[in-house]
């Protein structure tokens, strides 16, 4: 997606650094248009190798390329960020004396601003004006956030951090293909008991599982999560999806899925399930006191979640897409994609999303490469950001559920 990212001549001009690396990460183009007051505050050598591309203000420069038409006819999405108390002004005023105001106007595609200013300034009657007239034209202007600004004082007008004001402008072009879909996902690592203490456990943080989860909310479907032993940094998301199971136990999250199976479109297991569980789990806690120094456990098979979700839609003739993840110690591409193959045709799976954890990469981790694999033969090679990688993966999903 190319995205126009408009920089105006506030002190936090520097922040726009984070959404240029933000959203390159994710994999967009990103042209930068400062306006000339912006290059005061920071330079276009920073900018250009950041966004990867030759930074410009000069309105009257490539003229016969009808540069100030031509960036707003092919952006998919602008945003301005910061946007100072002169931009919003000029902006609703349909002033177009530099290269972002010409850029603005010849645009047909969703735009974000993002304002930046003295709390005085934000609450000024004609900035309000202002911001209401934009807002009546389909422009969406965040609200700042509140905190300490420039000197000593603090209140509303800082600019909100980037992943806020990219997660706002992205949901403005998300395409909503995924409308009138239920998706079944898991995520999180299953604990099984040893006693009442102590429990045989695995690195996943449920990151990506989240992430696929939000992505797929934000395109329309209606998401029912079951999370095992996720942390506290995740949030409340009991608010934030259509139904949220909690689960500690493969056992509880096999009775989770099943529950919900039948009504899903999708089910994506990224949940890391235990393969094992304790024989006999003890009542009391285990005291070294007592067994010494040395302690045997018995484990045994858990059920497999994924097969035993395959097997019923094919018995039962669902019409669910079954999704399967598979944490591998691969230790390069070839081989990562050689047991993706294997564990798709072992599991019955219509589609195998599979990483390589080797050295203790991708656990806790915000950023992961997967390889994608379908029955159908399709494949695909994703790396960035888990939020990346969830939108790719919906992708992949989006074109099956559309066959």
């Amino acid at each position: 997606m190319l995205i126009v990212l408009g920089v105006t001549g506030g002190i936090a001009a520097y922040k726009a650094t984070a959404i240029i690396r933000q959203l390159t990460e994710a994999g967009h183009s990103v042209q930068v248009v400062p306006t000339e007051n912006a290059l005061r505050f920071i330079g276009a050598t920073t900018l250009e190798a950041l966004s990867h591309h030759a930074v410009d203000s000069d309105l009257y420069s490539d003229v016969a390329d009808v540069k100030h038409v031509q960036l707003g006819q092919n952006a998919d999405l602008i945003i301005v960020a910061p946007a100072t108390a002169s931009f919003l002004a000029r902006f609703a005023s349909g002033i177009a004396d530099d290269l972002l105001g010409n850029t603005l106007l010849a645009t047909k595609a969703p735009v974000l601003v993002a304002p930046a200013m003295h709390t005085e300034m934000w609450q000024h009657a004609s900035t309000v004006a202002n911001v209401a007239t934009l807002r009546s034209r389909g422009i969406t202007v965040l609200d700042p956030a509140i905190g300490r600004l420039t000197g000593e004082d603090s209140g509303p007008g800082r600019l909100p951090e980037a992943e806020e004001i990219i997660s706002a402008a992205l949901e403005l072009v998300r395409p909503q293909d995924l409308a009138g879909r239920t998706l079944l996902i898991t995520a999180g690592g299953t604990q099984e008991a040893i006693d009442p203490v102590r429990f045989i456990g695995n690195k996943s943080s449920g990151k990506q599982g989240v992430a696929i989860a939000r992505s797929a909310k934000a395109r329309g479907a209606r998401v029912v999560l079951i999370g095992a032993n996720f942390g506290e940094n995740m949030g409340d998301l009991s608010t934030e999806f259509d139904e949220f199971v909690s689960v500690v136990s493969a056992a509880q999250m096999q009775s989770a899925v099943e529950a919900h199976l039948e009504s899903a479109d999708v089910l994506v297991m990224a949940a890391a399930v235990s393969d094992f569980r304790v024989a006999e789990v003890s009542e009391t806690k285990i005291k070294r006191s007592e067994v010494g120094n040395d302690i045997t456990l018995k484990l045994i098979a858990n059920p497999d979640i994924l097969k035993s979700a395959t097997v019923r839609v094919a018995n039962e003739n669902l019409k669910t897409i079954t999704v399967g993840f598979a944490a591998e110690t691969a230790g390069n591409q070839t081989a990562l994609l050689r047991l993706a193959e294997i564990k798709l045709a072992s599991k019955g799976c219509d589609i195998l999303v599979a990483n390589d954890v080797s050295e203790g990469k991708v656990f806790g981790a915000d950023t992961n490469s997967v390889i994608v694999v379908s029955k159908a033969g399709a494949s695909d090679f994703v790396e960035g950001t888990k939020d990346r990688v969830a939108d790719r993966i919906i992708d992949f999903l989006a074109t099956s559920l559309t066959r």
